[in-house]
């Protein structure tokens, strides 16, 4: 009897010694499980379905479809952004610039990011707190320049027009006599109004003036021409998603001579860190020193694909693909006529052919015509934006989709808005 109590007590002791065992190591083992059962917001839904992304026609203003080639160009294997080959790629990137720009500048290079990206790095670099600018603003893309450039503390000046305005070689002179600005800006393709600017003659005024002269090619580069070197554009840049036909996050670049001395002689630095030409000149291999420090992790990706855009720039020619879109903008013009539908810019010469504004037909609502064509004919078409919202349609046909079966689409698609959307009595 008195050994089985004995032992019944062992038994208990022991069990109790394991429990204050297990009892001093749980902290330590609930501290090892926290990571995970401190979550307390779960996995999305919407994270645990596969990625889908409809099939479309963009004919809108940008981006525009993309071709196979250079879709399959961004998605080949990933490499770093600082070894050799990369480097390779972006001198051909580079090179592809300077054919497309028609320059010999040696500080070309592609920001990391979309055409706002190199707008900024533009008037970042070249303008300083306190100076004048002078922008010309006849569509949203002046209302931007000039909003940047006040951000950074620039003095600034506007020359403005209704949308579809442009401005002479006259006026724009008196005005930079009268405000003596550091930097000039102009749209070469406005595409919130479906204008394309004349460049003659004007860089001619701005050095006349001592006055740098910055250009937006963003929509119309490789649809109408331009030269950087012979019409005397100091700073030039576009982006890649439009006629260049790469996907968005891309923006070619250039500077030159004049556009140099100004932004390395400058007194303050420049307000971006990332958009600082000092680093970003040394990262493209444009500073003449032999070695390229890292400044930032450039879009991998991204160079690739527009690396093949500019390839299929080059090898098909910027003159026939001037040639291509006009002929094609054209053909495009003569069957929204026959639609009874009225081009905005009345002037042919000064048109897009990128973009084709069209004025909104009369009776009709706008929003509900774009939203039937979407939804019946899986085709983007927009409206305006800034200023010409509610003026005007906007139908963008350019690089790969700049094709006359897919300008057929287009007019197929707004003649069957037109006799089925809801046009009011008045």
């Amino acid at each position: 009897m008195q050994r089985a109590l004995f032992r019944r007590s062992a038994q208990l002791a022991h069990q109790s010694l394991e429990g204050c065992l297990v009892a001093r190591s749980a902290p330590v083992a609930q501290r090892q499980e926290r990571p995970m059962s401190s979550v307390t917001v779960p996995p999305p839904a919407c994270m645990l379905r596969p990625l889908e992304a409809p099939l479309r026609h963009l004919f809108g203003p940008g981006p525009s479809n993309v071709p196979p080639r250079v879709l399959a160009a961004g998605g080949r294997p990933i490499i770093g952004h600082l070894h050799p080959e990369m480097y390779e790629i972006m001198n051909d990137i580079k090179k592809g610039i300077q054919y497309a720009f028609q320059t010999e500048n040696n500080m070309t290079i592609a920001m990391s990011g979309s055409g706002h990206a190199a707008m900024e790095c533009a008037v970042f670099n070249t303008v300083e707190p306190g100076e004048n600018v002078l922008v010309a603003v006849n569509g949203i893309w002046g209302e931007r320049v000039a909003e940047i450039a006040e951000r950074m503390g620039a003095n600034v000046h506007r020359m403005v027009k209704s949308p579809g305005g442009y401005f002479s070689n006259k006026e724009i002179e008196q005005v930079i006599e009268k405000h003596k600005p550091v930097l000039f800006f102009l749209t070469h393709g406005e595409s919130s109004a479906g204008l394309c600017h004349p460049m003659d003659g004007i860089g001619d005024i701005c050095r006349k003036h001592d006055c740098l002269f910055l250009v937006d090619t963003v929509a119309s580069l490789g649809a109408a021409p331009i030269f950087m070197d012979q019409q005397n554009i100091d700073i030039l840049y576009t982006g890649s998603q439009k006629a260049l036909n790469a996907p968005p996050g891309t923006a070619p670049i250039s500077f030159n001579e004049r556009a140099c001395q100004k932004m390395f002689n400058r007194k303050t630095k420049p307000v971006s860190y990332l958009f600082d030409m000092t680093h970003l000149s040394n990262y493209w291999g444009c500073d003449g020193k032999p070695a390229r420090v890292y400044h930032h992790t450039g879009p991998v990706s991204g160079f690739f694909a527009l690396r093949e855009s500019l390839a299929i720039l080059a090898e098909s020619g910027l003159e026939a693909s001037w040639k291509k879109h006009k002929e094609l903008a054209a053909y495009l013009y003569r069957g929204l006529e026959g639609l009874g539908l009225k081009l905005f810019i009345p002037d042919r010469d000064l048109r897009l052919p990128s973009v084709t504004t069209i004025a909104i037909p009369e009776g009709y609502d706008w929003r509900e015509m774009l939203m039937y064509i979407m939804k019946n004919h899986n085709i983007e078409m927009t409206g305006g934006l800034g200023p010409s919202i509610g003026m005007v349609m906007r139908i963008g046909l350019m690089g790969y989709n700049c094709e006359k079966y897919k300008a057929d689409m287009a007019l197929h698609a707004l003649a069957d808005a037109l006799k089925n959307c809801k046009k009011s009595k008045a």
